[in-house]
């Protein structure tokens, strides 16, 4: 090789004759300050010297930061092997799936639909109210057919955690969605009363909102890719907006409870003698409390979910 030194332009080159046999094609990288030769030995075993000479060259000093003797270099080359059986028995017991690709297909294409859904909740809901002046009172009325449709949809997501197609735990999903279609269905769907109110509108936007971060998240995982700012929302936003979820949650019970009363919708008359009626606004006082328990629950399960994901990653040690 050429290179410019203290004596300025010459001609460098050197030969080893090593003791065994190498590959015949070394890899170089020239660096600022060296050039980095590596020759791979043809047989990984240990040789007793680097030259077939005993005396070793005056030019060569030993790297003892990466030195191995005898010992370590068995010991590294047992481990890998070790590592290539225990691989091979891993990838021997885990059966194949010939499905895989049907349900990935499927997990993308529910929470294609689901973002797409709510995408168009929390579009429509900003465009009448901040764009068109439209007013808090008649959102029920435009959006509820797609919240129904979202809602229903997400029945699913119960299911494919049962069935094992997602690792998400059971509990939180069922909580959630129990909790979100028992307000639209049972106390939105039922009372008209309650369809006109401002609480609606604010119930379906932080829903709307929070799902516009999970379901892309979802889908982008199924696919193995991880958007970081992505990844930060979805495991953020739900800080503010699912305590205001929950809250709005709890006024419309609120004000849904003395409808119930004056109306005795779903209330349970029991049969004589013991002539004794089971208000459902007194369930809806004891929902109301389980409600809050809820939130506190899933709160909980997402911050771990939050620690686990955004937290410092633990280095292993050896």
């Amino acid at each position: 090789a050429q290179g410019h030194g203290a004596k300025g332009d010459n001609i460098y080159e050197f030969q080893i004759e090593f003791l065994e046999p190498v590959e015949p094609k070394p890899v170089c990288r020239v660096t600022q300050r060296q050039l980095n030769i590596t020759v791979q030995k043809k047989e990984s075993n240990w040789w007793e010297r680097l030259t077939k000479q005993e005396k070793r060259p005056l030019f060569l000093a030993p790297d003892f930061d990466r030195w191995l003797d005898e010992s370590d270099a068995e010991m590294e080359l047992k481990e890998k092997e070790e590592e290539k059986i225990n691989k091979v028995k891993i990838e021997s017991r885990v059966p194949k799936d010939p499905f895989k690709h049907l349900k990935k297909g499927y997990l993308i294409m529910y929470n294609l639909v689901q973002f797409l859904g709510f995408s168009w909740i929390f579009v429509n809901m900003t465009v009448r109210l901040f764009i068109l002046g439209k007013s808090f009172y008649d959102t029920f009325h435009t959006i509820a057919d797609m919240m129904y449709f979202c809602q229903t949809l997400a029945l699913m997501e119960i299911m494919n955690s049962l069935i094992g197609l997602v690792r998400s735990p059971l509990i939180p999903a069922v909580m959630q969605l129990f909790g979100r279609n028992f307000i639209l269905f049972v106390v939105l769907g039922s009372l008209e009363e309650m369809q006109s109110k401002a609480v609606v509108f604010f119930i379906f936007y932080f829903w709307s909102i929070i799902e516009l971060f999970r379901y892309p998240y979802y889908m982008l995982s199924c696919i193995g890719i991880e958007w970081k700012p992505l990844t930060w929302l979805r495991y953020t936003a739900w800080i503010p907006l699912y305590p205001l979820g929950g809250l709005a949650e709890a006024v419309c019970i609120v004000q849904s409870i003395p409808i119930f009363s004056e109306t005795g919708k779903f209330s349970l008359g029991l049969p004589n003698p013991l002539n004794v009626t089971i208000q459902f606004s007194f369930l809806l006082q004891i929902y109301l409390i389980a409600l809050f328990l809820g939130v506190f629950l899933n709160f909980r399960h997402l911050y771990k979910q939050r620690k686990q994901h955004l937290g410092p990653k633990k280095r292993k040690m050896k």
